[in-house]
Parts: C-alpha cells; structure tokens; sequence
C-alpha cells in the first residue's frame, strides 16, 4: 500500500498524507457485522468528564470482528477486504463453507479470494488460525490469546507482529511488537501472518481538523492553566512548572512512573520490553 501526497493548495494540504486505499475492495461494510457506536464524550453516568480530549468526530459503526477465531475445521474463502475506522488494521470478510460471514484482522499479503481455515488441523497459511502448539517455531504470529479461549489480545493493531521464540512444556515464549518476551500456554490460538496496512505510521493528519472528524479534542498544556486546574499551572508569563518531574493534573508523576500492578502475571514475563532483564 502507498501513501498519498498531496499538492499544498491549501495550508492544511501542505504536510498532509493520507492512504490510497488500494487494497479495499467493497466500500460498505457488511450489515449483518455492525452495531451502533455509542458516543458518550469521555463522560460518565452523571455527565461528568473521566476521559479528556474525547468528544465530537464522524458517525461511525462498529464492526463485529472475530478474534476467538472459534469456527474450527470450516473452510472458508476471502470475500473482500474493508476498511475499518475503529482500528488502524484492515478487516477481511471471510465467506464460510456453511454461508456464515465473519470479520478477521487482514494480514499482509491476504488476498480475495485466498482460502482461510482455523483448527489445529490447519495449514501453516497466511491468515489460518492454529494452537502456538502447532506452529513452528519462528513464525510471525498476530492476534494472540492470553488465555485459551478468551480470543486475540496480542498484536493486533496495523503492521504489528509477534514471533514465536521457543517451546517449553505447557508454554511457548513468544516475543511482543513491544520486544516483551511473554509465556504463552501452547493451547492458545494465534494467527498465521502480520497484520497488514503497514504504512499507517507514515500518515500524517497535516491540520488540526482531521484529529477532530477522529473523535479528538484538543489538548492543554498544563502550564497554560492556572494553579487550581493543574499542578504545572500558574506564574507571571511562562515559568518552569517547579518541581522535580511533571505531574497529571491529579497530581500523579507522569513520566517514568510504573503503573503496573498487576503481580499474578509477573512469572509469564521472561524479559520486559526497553529494560532486557526482568
């Protein structure tokens, strides 16, 4: 897929780039796969804002996709592929042997047409779904479960890919786009392939306009605020936010700080990503 660019006849167009949607093949999607986006603006039941910089964007329908990939032993053949905009992958409208339709992630090189199968019996073919315990070691996997039967939670966004390092007993450690190395059980299902649309970091919005029609409303710097809206707030012209480290403006350290609290899956995680040890 290419990325296009355009020619700066306006302000907005000067740095903007967008996709050529080359690899779509049906402009709508299937009606029996969407539901209803609810909006909601980052607020609460009371009305009250708990997610900031939400608000606003283009009418948008979801798209049932199928990450437990649980139609086992069914063969079934690429019908088109299709854009999604909750997501930054591409959707492959699979047409089952039994006439149902479901939505799966396109990885790249999936093409319409191409047969597509899951099952431990599965072929090692792009787009197949099979148990880690069946997949050879050193393939790129995507759409990973955590748990068996929970359905893909790992590697799942555009151009995301996970490999297959090793076997061990009831586990396989399989090596994250964030470069984690994480214990899997074999009995979890992965996706043969790389998820596709791979040139989705190359995009560039180019105006502030394009991140509104996303759903997205701007953001503050905190020392823009005032004192009682935010700890980086306040002074006589622009001053240094006074402390050690930036903070959230619930006064929470915002860089560096480790939020992570879950320790039941501590022994799962072989080497944590940036650091190389555990």
């Amino acid at each position: 897929m290419a990325v296009k660019v355009y020619k700066p006849v306006t302000p907005g167009q000067r740095h903007k780039t967008s996709y050529t949607f080359e690899e779509i093949t049906k402009d709508k999607p299937e009606r029996s796969l969407v539901v209803v986006k609810q909006k909601h603006s980052g607020r609460n039941a009371y009305g009250r804002i708990t997610v900031r910089h939400q608000g606003g964007g283009h009418k948008q329908k979801i798209r049932l996709v199928d990450f437990k990939r649980d139609k086992r032993g069914v063969p079934a053949k690429v019908a088109a592929i299709e854009y999604d905009p909750n997501r930054t992958a591409r959707l492959a409208l699979l047409h089952y042997a039994d006439g149902e339709k479901r939505y799966i992630l396109a990885p790249v090189g999936l093409r319409v047409g191409d047969p597509v199968e899951a099952g431990p019996r599965a072929d090692i073919r792009l787009g197949n779904s099979l148990p880690i315990s069946s997949i050879p070691v050193g393939t790129m996997i995507h759409n990973v479960e955590m748990a068996e039967g929970r359905g893909g939670q790992l590697a799942r966004a555009a151009g995301g890919a996970a490999q297959l390092l090793a076997k061990e007993g009831d586990y396989a450690q399989v090596r994250l786009p964030s470069g984690e190395v994480r214990l899997v059980r074999q009995v979890c299902y992965a996706t043969i392939g790389q998820v596709g649309n791979l040139d989705h970091s190359n995009i560039k919005l180019g105006k502030a306009g394009r991140k509104r029609h996303m759903g997205i409303r701007p953001t503050v710097r905190g020392s823009a605020m005032s004192p009682r809206d935010h700890p980086h707030g306040g002074g006589e012209g622009r001053q240094p936010i006074g402390m050690p480290g930036p903070k959230t403006p619930w006064g929470q350290p915002a860089h560096g700080y480790k939020t992570r609290r879950n320790k039941s899956t501590e022994k799962y995680i072989v080497r944590r990503r940036k650091s190389g040890g555990r």
